[in-house]
């Protein structure tokens, strides 16, 4: 089953968020992150907040329907225009993900979209995605997406190698996310993302190297390229544990990251955040910049996350919970935190020093500028930037970046 929601305070009934959330606001830019709780099956590897239908089966009733769920995240995005109230600003970026969105009606997530729109414009700039199945669309959905709004779209591909799908339990057939790229830009759509796994056991560097080159030779805009997480639960940390496969150890995790990014820059792909490449700037994702930069989002949808202001707040997971509060017209929250100054100047560090750009030394403590002293003389920060006032990251430290972000914050 999917992860545990974190611990926090009740949220009110109204969703209300505190005055000091909303102090700033029209400085800070607005996203919508609507998450489809839905998968055809379950991959084995897979930790999100997802359900199959057998799941739900008898356990959220007319509720948790798919049929219904486009009115029902509607409901959700009216309630986050009640609880902004008359904010000024329009959505900048909208993400819809999961899960599999692509599994509900083309016009259902259009919908979706058009929720948002009527109840607080998009920007004339605004990036809107949706994640997707390989097998779940073909061109008359495509096409359907971009007449609707959607200009950026995110296929799952993982692999170009059938024995490493099977360990993913992946569904989707070689060959078909190269497809989708075609496809896409034939749709009109400006921006294409692939999704890539390393580390998953079996793999070797070759098998590796084949799917970069599948990807790159699709014609995406931008990659993004994550490391396997064996998370306890999962189908695919039951069958380790019983000896069915082996487990691949950090040495080949960062022997594939470097891989990546010597294939990908040979491409033309430059990184801007640890996992993510892009051929040019409009080409980044700015959905995922928001999150890492720390502006506002609103996250609709079972156990989906939401930051405003420094309130961070997240909902009931299971869909037919979720349902049920907005159908008796309350919040969906199911625990909140309210973040001190602390907790966001090490969350800036935490995260932006994933970035190109990296991290305001100013944002370091006296142990953490010591720290980074020692990073630079290790070669795991950048001199240059570092003699200018930032902490970034080499291609070492990204190895090593979550051990780099222990010393900074200290």
């Amino acid at each position: 089953m999917p992860s545990v929601l974190p611990d926090g305070e009740p949220v009110p009934e109204d969703g209300a968020l505190p005055p000091s959330a909303l102090d700033g606001r029209a400085d800070r830019p607005l996203g919508f992150y609507l998450h489809v709780p839905y998968c055809a099956t379950r991959c084995g590897y897979c930790d999100f907040n997802t359900y199959t239908a057998t799941e739900l089966r008898g356990s959220g009733g007319v509720l948790a329907s798919r049929d219904n769920y486009a009115a029902t995240l509607a409901d959700e995005v009216r309630l986050a225009r009640k609880v902004l109230g008359d904010d000024p600003r329009p959505v900048r970026t909208v993400f819809v993900g999961g899960g599999t969105p692509t599994l509900l009606a083309a016009g259902d997530l259009v919908r979706m979209l058009g929720a948002v729109r009527e109840e607080f414009g998009l920007a004339e700039d605004a990036e809107v995605t949706t994640e997707a199945n390989p097998e779940s669309v073909d061109p008359a959905y495509l096409a359907e997406l971009r007449e609707g709004g959607f200009n950026r779209i995110s296929f799952g591909m993982q692999s170009a190698r059938p024995h490493v799908l099977k360990v993913l339990d992946r569904t989707h057939t070689p060959g078909r996310p190269e497809r989708c790229v075609a496809e896409a830009r034939a749709a009109g759509f400006e921006h294409v993302n692939l999704d890539l796994i390393y580390g998953t056991p079996g793999e070797s560097d070759d098998d590796w190297r084949a799917s970069l080159d599948a990807a790159i030779g699709a014609g995406p805009d931008h990659v993004s390229a994550y490391a396997l997480i064996v998370e306890e639960g999962t189908g695919l940390a039951r069958r380790i544990r019983r000896g069915e496969v082996p487990m691949t150890d950090d040495d080949a995790h960062a022997d594939r990251y470097l891989i990546a990014d010597t294939v990908l820059a040979e491409a033309g792909f430059a990184w801007y955040e640890v996992s993510n490449w892009a051929t040019s700037e409009a080409a980044r994702c700015l959905h995922n910049e928001l999150y890492w930069r720390g502006a506002d989002w609103w996250g609709a949808g079972p156990g989906a996350h939401s930051h405003v202001g420094g309130v961070r707040w997240w909902n009931a997971k299971h869909p037919g919970a979720y349902a049920a509060a907005l159908a008796e017209g309350r919040s969906p929250g199911a625990g909140r935190e309210l973040l001190t100054e602390e907790d966001r100047r090490v969350e800036r560090v935490l995260l932006e020093l994933r970035l190109r750009d990296g991290v305001p030394l100013e944002l370091l403590r006296p142990a953490g500028l010591a720290a980074a002293g020692r990073a630079v003389a290790d070669g795991l920060l950048e001199e240059g930037p570092y003699a200018g006032g930032r902490a970034v990251l080499t291609l070492r430290g990204r190895l090593l970046a979550d051990a780099v972000v222990r010393d900074l914050v200290d």
